[in-house]
This record gives structure tokens, sequence and C-alpha cells, in this order.
């Protein structure tokens, strides 16, 4: 299992606001069904690698979709083998960390 924090930055709409790009995004990962948390600036998602590698691909060309002329997209992938790796995990690690 894998975490994959994606970022994708719409360009050429015409608009600062991307608002619309995020919820077409946010929609695609709900109707697919994956597990995922929306932040501030981006999306964490998790899941085996290849599959987040190709996820990471589809979310990417989103944005075309919708008019955006150029799309810049930042991957992170957390993967790990010595232990089941999850979004709720690494944060509980961390929090407990911080007391």
């Amino acid at each position: 299992m894998a975490v994959m924090e994606i970022s994708v930055v719409p360009v050429g709409t015409g608009d600062p606001c991307v608002s619309e790009y995020v919820s077409y995004a946010y929609k695609f990962l709900k109707e697919k069904g994956y597990h995922f948390q929306l932040t501030a600036m981006g999306v964490i998602v998790q899941g085996e690698v290849e599959e987040l590698l190709q996820l990471a691909l589809e979310i990417h060309r989103r944005p075309f979709e919708k008019g955006a002329l150029r799309v810049i997209t930042a991957i992170k992938i957390d993967e790990r083998k010595d232990t089941k790796l999850t979004v709720e995990g690494k944060v509980s690690k961390l929090k407990k960390s911080l007391q």
C-alpha cells in the first residue's frame, strides 16, 4: 500500500480561481471510489503504486477536458514494504509524536 499526494494546477484558464477544476477532480475520485483526503493544496490518496500512478495521469488530464491550456502536476508517493501504510496511520503517528 502507498500514499500519494497530488497537486494539479491548471494554467491558461483565464481565471485565477481553480475551484471549478478542483471540484471536477474531487467528483472523479468520489465516483471511482478512492479513499482520499482533500487538503488546501491538493489531494492525498492511498492505494497500490501502479494504480496511483495511473490515477495521477487521469487526474492530470482532467483540467484539459474543462478547457485548460496548460496543466502543471506535482506528485509525491510514499510506499513502504515493512508495514501497512494509510493516510490515517501517518497522521495518527505524527500526532502521537507531537504529544
